[in-house]
């Protein structure tokens, strides 16, 4: 298994030099060069494994057993997902009208992030102890990004972590859960912007080659290809456990299952769409808040920023540079990379590109969308627990708006994606007349000391935050050497 980059200009790298890598050097994004095909039969036997049991099963297709052997595999994954609150740490709801969501928060920062960064954490800590380097990681989040890669990867003598927020755009808790972390190797900055905004400085960074090569330089966002990897597990594993795939006859079809994702990066969504290469008879159905980049390129080929990020009740999908559609774009177009290329650079430096009608009608094929306002998010959440006492995050209701929009027909398959734990969005569940009480964990933080630094909007913003994070990035490595002399 060898990786490229979408945008042609890379090719041949290895999982280990993928994993410790951002964007390529072309500036594209790292896919694998071919997409391993299921057979329906081997879809079959992993029908009735145990999540962690699939997550190694699906890694082993994209990780060779040269880099790492399976029974070392094994461990890392079942270290990293031993600490989820539930013992089988994904769980499906099954509710009325056959609504049925895939629960994916029950993590330390009660986000589904955590499942494919405690594994992508474990792998880079693996690679990093046998040759006993150091890296440093680079994020910026709209909330709750920043917050796992912090708590998978703190204590850990080989990598330091940075971490970017949009200060004032994200909830208490999920800011608490990264203020919070006091180990020596977290560094969080607070922005005084949106995380598109962030995502700028963040870009040149990773675009100085020196300065990525010479401090170990890496990002444990979905740019990252083993966060994407390991996301695809969880949609194969809603499709054997809602699909039935064991009932179809050896040679017919196997049945459908449509998943309806709550879209921001378009991370997921990017899995998903991999999954369906993969042979995974999967409908995918991307949901969107206000913030409806995605929305509007597959229903009318509009693939353009609007002026500023609107802020929502679902504020990790506050974002306007769905980074993760060059993935997409890529599998969509055969991985033609100088297309990409054209495509994204146009993007890049006009926040704006029209998809010829025959790529949008291509899009339209695999990828169907919809737009939620705030009042949209409050009635779904009013309504679910109404008919089910079932609680959703402003983030889920996004997605189980489709339900009450689009109902449930008999004999269709269908599973909603659960991305956060209401107990992470306190005000919008108050904004909808709703209560719970909230896990001592969470109650906990208010408790805690915190530690942060700013980054002021200045009229040359862009620029003073590359500065100021080029400074930390170089004086932590400043830092190591003098301790270990």
């Amino acid at each position: 298994m060898k990786y490229c980059s979408t945008r042609g200009g890379v090719r041949g790298w290895d999982f280990r030099d993928v994993l410790f890598s951002g964007y390529a050097p072309d500036g594209g994004m790292f896919m694998p060069e071919s997409v391993p095909v299921l057979h329906p039969d081997t879809l079959r036997s992993w029908r009735g494994l145990p999540y962690p049991r699939l997550v190694v099963e699906v890694s082993s297709l994209f990780i060779p057993a040269q880099l790492i052997p399976r029974q070392d595999l094994e461990v890392l994954v079942a270290e990293a997902l031993s600490g989820f609150s539930v013992p089988e740490v994904v769980r499906i709801a099954r509710l009325k009208e056959g609504l049925s969501i895939l629960e994916l928060f029950h993590g330390e920062t009660l986000a589904f992030k955590d499942l494919a960064m405690t594994c992508t954490v474990r792998f880079l800590d693996y690679f990093l102890r046998k040759k006993k380097h150091r890296a440093t990681v680079l994020v910026g989040t709209s909330g709750d990004t920043g917050g796992s890669a912090i708590h998978s990867a703190k204590g850990l003598s080989g990598l330091d972590v940075v971490v970017v927020y949009p200060r004032g755009r994200i909830t208490p808790v999920q800011e608490k859960h990264m203020i919070t972390c006091l180990e020596d190797n977290v560094h969080v900055f607070a922005a005084d912007g949106s995380s598109d905004d962030i995502d700028r400085p963040l870009r040149r960074l990773f675009a100085d080659q020196e300065l990525v090569k010479s401090h170990g330089l890496m990002s444990l966002n979905s740019v990252n290809w083993s966060r994407v990897l390991i996301q695809l597990a969880h949609f194969i594993y809603a499709y054997l456990q809602l699909s039935g795939p064991e009932q179809a006859e050896a040679d017919a079809a196997l049945p459908e299952l449509e998943v309806v994702v709550p879209t921001g990066g378009a991370g997921n969504i990017a899995a998903g769409f991999i999954v369906t290469r993969m042979g995974v008879p999967l409908k995918l159905v991307a949901m969107v808040n206000s913030n409806d980049i995605v929305h509007r390129t597959v229903t009318s080929g509009d693939f353009s920023m609007a002026t500023d990020v609107t802020q929502t009740l679902a504020p990790a999908i506050d974002i306007q540079d769905p980074y993760n559609m060059e993935r997409v774009f890529w599998l969509l177009l055969d991985g033609d990379g100088a297309s990409v290329k054209n495509m994204m650079e146009e993007f890049q430096n006009t926040h704006r590109h029209t998809l010829p009608e025959n790529h949008r009608k291509l899009l339209s094929q695999v990828l169907s969308t919809g737009s939620v306002s705030d009042d949209g998010i409050l009635e779904t959440m009013r309504r679910c627990w109404e008919e089910n006492q079932y609680l959703l995050c402003p983030h889920t209701a996004v997605a189980v708006w489709h339900h009450y929009r689009c109902p449930h027909s008999p004999g269709l398959n269908r599973c909603y994606i659960a991305t956060a734990s209401p107990a992470k969005f306190q005000a919008a569940v108050e904004r909808a007349g709703l209560t719970f009480d909230l896990p001592e964990a969470v109650r906990a933080l208010d408790e805690l000391a915190t530690r942060y630094q700013n980054l002021e909007r200045t009229p040359d913003w862009c620029k003073d935050w590359e500065e100021s994070l080029r400074e930390k990035i170089c004086g932590l490595v400043q830092e190591k050497h003098r301790d270990s002399s």
